[in-house]
């Protein structure tokens, strides 16, 4: 499985925010810009919130099993591995919807928040990109809390008796 890189989750971030900055200006230019639904960010911040939950969780059980604490029960294999992908895919999703959050919030900054209706559509696309942030890193803490450690031998696992 390979490693989330913030590379391509900021690549993400700034293509999509791009484009739904240009999309919302010709939208606007049509007419009104479609609202930004409330639920955007609470949405993002539940997934948000499950991911750090279940990283914390992780942790204090493989911490348990790495002391070997009596009666420390430790994580599945699969299950971490399913974890980590579903961590990895909202990442991806949350960058991409954080981005076209962001473009549509910042071509309302700069056309005017003179009404109250461009006013509250921005802070729920403010809202929407600080939690696709938040599901990005708790993603990465996922990751990191269900990576294998690395084998101390230096030559990439290959018996050093051969």
């Amino acid at each position: 499985m390979k490693q989330l890189h913030i590379k391509v989750l900021v690549g993400l971030f700034l293509a999509a925010g791009v484009l739904a900055w240009g999309g919302a200006r010709l939208w606007d230019s049509f007419g009104s810009l479609p609202s930004v639904p409330v639920a955007a960010p609470v949405v993002l911040a539940l997934i948000a919130a499950v991911l750090a939950a279940t990283a914390f969780s992780f942790r204090s059980r493989l911490r348990a099993q790495r002391e070997r604490r009596p009666g420390a029960k430790g994580v599945e294999p699969l299950v971490a591995a399913r974890a980590v992908i579903f961590g990895q895919a909202s990442a991806l999703v949350a960058a991409l919807v954080a981005g076209l959050y962001g473009g549509v919030g910042v071509f309302l900054l700069t056309a005017g928040l003179e009404t109250a209706p461009r006013r509250d559509q921005a802070i729920y696309t403010g809202l929407s990109v600080v939690a696709g942030a938040a599901v990005v890193a708790a993603a990465i803490f996922l990751e990191r809390v269900c990576k294998l450690p690395e084998d101390g031998d230096g030559n990439g696992g290959v018996d050093a008796a051969r």
